[in-house]
């Protein structure tokens, strides 16, 4: 059977599929199928644990493929941590692509990023509440109390291997995002009021022809 280990990401995914690899009975993986199209997206191995943040924009191509034939864990952290960690990550990665000419096409540049980040954090976890609402086989495992909910996650799949080894993963830091310094916050001021001038400059030759 499959496990999908569904999250916002930057809540202890990484940490949780390094965990995992203490399994015998189970491979482990962290975003392995991410760049790939079609049914090849969800050709996952069989008694495989996917961590995979990405699949939460792709429910119901994860419900097609796999239904209620498969283990979900919603995993999460503290919305206000979360969003901070995705703060300090706002000029890249998910974050670029939700904002932007993204899923919140013609938001405001102005717009809080912390603001943006608990939006982001509130629409994923939702739509990860309702594919789950109607599944079997389902678990809840918070960051903050791994320590008691991993091994309940280990007896709930029936892990077999390390388990004390799989929880030591969790006091290492894993894809850790390093404190803003003032040059990190001059820098993302500075590539903010790039691409404004950017824009500002390819738009400029198009406002004077309809002028």
């Amino acid at each position: 059977m499959n496990v999908f280990v569904l999250s916002t990401g930057r809540c202890g995914s990484l940490a949780f599929s390094e965990a995992c690899r203490h399994i015998r009975n189970f491979t482990s993986g962290h975003e392995t199928r991410c760049n790939l199209l079609g049914d090849a997206r969800f050709a996952y191995p069989d008694n495989h644990i996917e961590c995979d943040n990405r699949l939460s924009w792709l429910l119901g191509r994860l419900e097609k493929a796999y239904g209620d034939r498969a283990i979900y864990v919603h995993l999460s952290r503290n919305d206000e941590d979360t969003a901070r960690s995705y703060f300090r990550r706002y000029s890249r990665g998910i974050m670029k692509a939700y904002r932007g000419s993204g899923i919140l096409a013609g938001l405001s540049e102005r717009s809080d990023p912390m603001a943006v980040a608990l939006d982001y954090c509130g629409t994923v976890n939702s739509n990860i509440e309702l594919f789950l609402k109607d599944k079997s086989r389902k678990m809840e495992i918070h960051l903050e109390s791994m320590e008691h909910d991993f091994p309940r996650f280990w007896d709930f799949i029936g892990a077999e291997g390390e388990l004390s080894a799989a929880l030591g993963e969790f006091h290492h830091r894993h894809n850790a995002t390093r404190e803003r310094t003032g040059f990190d916050r001059w820098r993302y001021d500075f590539f903010m009021s790039y691409g404004k001038l950017k824009r500002l400059a390819f738009g400029l030759p198009r406002y004077i022809k309809d002028a």
